[in-house]
Parts: structure tokens; sequence; C-alpha cells
């Protein structure tokens, strides 16, 4: 990734050439062209100097209106209004990647607080089913209503979501407030990556998404750090208080940005105003129609419902045999069934089109994220509290090793970008990340355990970040290699909903595995004498951290830990073999002959 200041070198104004666009009803003619120009390796690259990869000076007519708006602001601002947008963007970035680094660490403790450690994954199962369910109805808010106006509604549900964890008064409250932070901050980061690629050519845009990501080399370290003096010195509440008032301020920016460029585009004369002419009956049909209302429902419900089982079955009176938890999966399978159908062959304006579903690149790109998504969930969410009740590691230390990612992915992430800018293709660095990671994994599995050295696990994280950050960023490289600008929100939401569902099954997958072998290994490994105190042990991490390393209670609880998840890490290592279908799938898209945004771009 160029520095900041080299930036300018490769944006320009775009070239005046005109492009036939398909009417957005008629999609597969649309879809059509974009294939055959990824494909086409042998044709003329299109402006490779960097700024317009698209065809007109105007936006294009027969998009929707939020498409419409975003082609008219890249066109109206300029190089340095670009530039602010972007660091504005890592600024939002650091905040979300700091928070999320301080809650990561405080969780636990929350829970524990609590006596409900052993939910943690519950906690993660709810909010990871709202949040899939967010993404379709949000990219058609992007599309329809605008970019900074289903930015600032994210903005908004994180803030409350922030608010209402440093006021809760219990689990529920909490877990409540969780749902609400989580579909706030990755609705925002998912409004975010849209804008990005919106900002960017295809070429550049695994540098783009590196240069936004890389405050996570910074929060690695400062997140846990920061976490263990506000356990030490304040409490956790103000852990999550604080950031209720820093991110609104730093979100800011980015909406009125947006907003004043917009409002030069009419200026310029590049976005007419809009004036319908409807009745206000008429203007309820054109909403429901344009938002594809039904499908919306469709999805969001099924999805939910078919999810929220994983979370509830271990509470039910019979467990899966349960009446409720079985009609629950049932129906909400039946409504995802509807929903596909209704998408194909019924739906005026389809939020996903069957062209895009039945392509084979998103296809595979859905296979790699999910499976990657379910392998690193089925053992992640328990790290921290491995590190620190069997390595003995501090707060801070165990979240310096839990964030390894973090620090690799920030180095990585431009080093990937690069490679895809150099060659202009990006799935031959899929066939060195897939069996890396699932080496890597695979050797957890001998090293998450009791007497084995923190390097080894350190070692083993290493690896693990450098497939993972390889897959982050090819998967969004190759999503929107696959379809035009009308369609990059949603299928970047499609994306995300496969890896927010992913996320959802492996801490569900997690739990599970947790549930069943935990609290039976605490049974067998503990004294007798500490039986009594069981649940306690079995639900608070600060209790399990009151032995003195080297008793003999103490290395119960570490043995537990061991037995339990050396069969998590099992069953995430199987998952991998999907991804490696998903790999021979995808197409190898020539990035640099894809024409995609307009105006003043990286």
């Amino acid at each position: 990734m160029p520095r900041l200041s080299n930036i300018k070198t490769a944006l320009r104004r775009p070239s005046a050439e005109e492009e036939k666009r398909a009417d957005p009803t008629v999609v597969d003619a649309s879809f059509e062209r974009t294939d055959k120009e990824a494909v086409a390796d042998n044709a003329a690259p299109v402006n490779n100097d960097g700024g317009d990869t698209s065809s007109s000076d105007l936006p294009a007519k027969d998009a929707q209106r939020g498409v419409q708006e975003v082609e008219a602001v890249t066109m109206s601002w300029s190089k340095a209004a670009l530039i602010g947008v972007f660091l504005n963007i890592w600024l939002l970035y650091f905040v979300n990647a700091f928070q999320s680094a301080i809650l990561n660490s405080l969780t636990p403790y929350v829970t524990s607080d609590f006596e409900s450690h052993s939910l943690l994954n519950v906690i993660d199962i709810v909010a990871g089913s709202m949040t899939a369910a967010v993404f379709i109805p949000l990219s058609k808010i992007l599309d329809i209503w605008g970019r900074a106006e289903g930015f600032v509604i994210m903005v908004v549900f994180a803030t409350l979501g922030l608010v209402l964890m440093a006021a809760c008064d219990g689990l529920a409250m909490f877990c409540a407030a969780n749902v609400f932070y989580k579909v706030g901050f990755t609705g925002m980061t998912y409004s975010i990556d849209v804008i990005t690629a919106d900002s960017s050519q295809l070429k550049n845009r695994g540098l783009a998404y590196a240069f936004t990501s890389s405050p996570y080399i910074i929060t690695a370290f400062a997140g846990p750090k920061a976490a263990e003096d506000f356990l030490e010195h304040v409490n956790w509440r103000w852990g999550f208080g604080c950031f209720s008032i820093i991110f609104p301020v730093v979100a800011a920016p980015l909406f009125f940005v947006l907003k004043y460029h917009r409002h030069k585009a009419r200026k310029q004369g590049l976005l007419v105003k809009e004036k319908s002419g409807r009745t206000w009956i008429q203007s309820i049909w054109h909403y429901v129609v344009q938002f594809d209302a039904l499908g919306v429902f469709l999805f969001s419900a099924g999805l939910t419902v078919f999810l929220l089982p994983f979370t509830l079955a271990g509470q039910a009176p019979n467990g899966w045999g349960s009446d409720y938890i079985i009609a629950m999966i049932v129906v909400g399978f039946v409504l995802l069934c509807a929903f596909g159908l209704y998408e194909s062959f019924w739906a005026p304006v389809p939020m996903i089109t069957y062209k895009m579903l039945a392509d084979r690149t998103v296809i595979g790109t859905c296979m790699l994220s999910i499976s990657y998504q379910v392998s690193y969930y089925c053992w992640a969410n328990y790290f921290s509290s491995f590190l620190q009740a069997v390595n003995d590691l501090t707060v801070s230390q165990s979240g310096y090793i839990d964030n390894t990612f973090s620090v690799v992915s920030g180095v990585l992430l431009f080093i990937v970008g690069f490679l895809i800018r150099k060659t202009s293709h990006f799935k031959w660095l899929l066939y060195i990340a897939v069996p890396l990671y699932t080496f890597a994994q695979g050797l957890m599995i001998y090293f998450r355990r009791p007497d084995q050295s923190v390097g080894y696990l350190i070692m083993c994280e290493v690896f693990i970040s450098i497939a993972g950050s390889t897959f982050i960023i090819v998967m969004q490289v190759a999503m929107l290699a696959a379809v035009d600008h009308q369609h990059v929100a949603a299928a970047l939401s499609l994306l995300n909903v496969v890896g927010t569902t992913g996320y959802a099954v492996g801490a569900t997958i997690s739990g599970t595995i947790w549930t069943n072998t935990f609290r039976k290994a605490l049974i067998r490994y503990l004294p007798e004498s500490a039986l009594p105190q069981l649940d306690e042990i079995y639900e608070q991490l600060d209790v399990q951290l009151s032995f003195a390393d080297g008793t003999p209670i103490r290395r119960a609880i570490q043995e537990a830990y061991g037995y339990a998840q050396t069969r998590m890490l099992a069953a995430g290592t199987s998952v991998m073999a999907v991804t490696f279908v998903g790999v021979l799938l995808m197409r190898n898209i020539n990035v640099a002959k894809v024409a995609q945004v307009k105006g003043v771009v990286f």
C-alpha cells in the first residue's frame, strides 16, 4: 500500500466513454455483461492508471437512487475530500477495533459477574442470528435511501447498544444490549465497506480495505491493556460507557461529508432531485416494492427463527426433541425456501438475484466464508479464558495472544492487496492460504492443552492469521468482481450474511461441545473436596483463577479446559474440508479488466 502522500498519484477524473447498462429489473443481461468482461483476459485493460473505470459522465440513470447518489458524490468531490473520507474511515475502524478488543476482554468478566460464564456462546449466537438478518435489509436502504442514511442508522444502533451495556443490571439486558451493539457496529462496518467499494477501483480494492483495516495493529495491544485497567481501576461498565460518547463524534464527519457532496452534486447538475408526483398511498407502495418488503420479511424472519433454536435447545425441556424447537427449525427452513423462490421468480425488484446466486464464484466465495467462520468460532470464544486459566496469563497478556490475528493481518492485508494489484488475480493466493490455515489449526489440537509452551500457541496463531488475512481480502474482492456497481451492496450483504451465519453456527458448535465436555471433565478431574464448588467453578472465570497455579483444583480446571478445547479444535478443523471445494469453484477473474465505479476514486 503506498503511503498516504502518494495516494494522489492513483487518483484522477474519469474518461468519457459510453457504457451500455442493463435495466435493473432485467438482471440477467446486466450480470452477463459483467461476467464476460471479468473473464476476458485478452481484452484491453480498463484505465490502469487509476481514476474512473466506468463509462459515463453522469450517474447511471437505470440504477437505484442510492447508487446514483454515490456515483454523483464521487464525481463531485475532490482528491482531498477522498483522502479525508479514507482517513475518517480509518479512524472509525480504529474506534471499532479498540472497542471490540476491550469488549472481548471484558465480556468473560461481565458474564461471571452475573454467574453465567458458560453462556458466553449464547450471547454470541443470539447477536449473530440477529445481525445476519440485518445485512440484506440494510443493503436495500443503502441502495434506495442512500449510503449516508444507512450508515447513520447503524451508528444509532451501535451507540444505543453501548449505552445499554454500560447500564445493564442482568445477563438478559446485557444480551439485548449486545444485540444492538453487534447489529450497529457490524452494520456500520458493512456500510463502510460498501462506501470503500464505491470509492476505489476493483484492482485497488484490496489495498483500500487493507488501509481501512490497519488500525487493528494498534488496538491489538492497546485494547487488552485498556480492558485490564478498566477492571483494576474503574469497572467494566466504563469500558462500554466511554465509547458511547466517543463513537458518535468520530462517526459524524463521514455522514456530513456524504450529505454535503450529495448536495454539491445536485448543484452541479450531476443529480436531479426526485419529484415523484405520487400520492402518499402510491409512495408507500413504491417503497414496499423497491425495498422488496416481502423478501426482506421472509429472509429476516426465516433466518432468525431458524437460528434461534440453536440457542434455546440447551434450555428446552426435552432439548432438541422439544416441540417448539422442532417447529422453529421447520418454519425457519420453509420461510428461507420461500424467500429463495420468491426472489427467483416473483420479486419485482429482487434484493439478491438468481443470476448472482447461481454464479460459481459467488457460490465458492460463500462456501469459503461460511466454512472459515464456522471453523474459527468453534474454539475462539473460550480462547482468552483458556490462556488465563491454563497458561496463567493476565487479561492483557491473553488479549495480546488472542489478538495475534489483528497484528499479523494489519501488515499482511497490505501485502495481499498489493499482490492482487500487481497480478490482477486473487485465486492463486487461496491455494496457499487454505492448506496453511488447515495445517495450523490442526497443530492447535496438540498444543491447546496443559503443559504446552505458549510460544507454540503463538506460532499457530501466526499461521492462522496469515491465512485468515488472505481469506478476508480475497473473499471481498472475489465477491465484488462477480457483480456490477448496482449489485455491490447486495453482494457484500450476501457475503456478510453467510459469514455471520457461519459465526453463529460455529459458536453454537462451540457452546454445545463446551456444555457437554467441560463440566463433565471438571467432575472427573476435581478433587472430591472441591465438588461442592462445581457450579461456581463452571460458571465464573474469576473463581477459576482464584485457585493458585499448581494446586490440585487449578490443575483439574486446566485439564478440563484442555479436554474441551481439543475437541472444539477437532470439530473446527474438520469443517475446513469445505473450503477446498469452494476454492475450486471460483473463477480466476482478472480484476484489472472489470469496470465498476465512477468519479475521483482510488
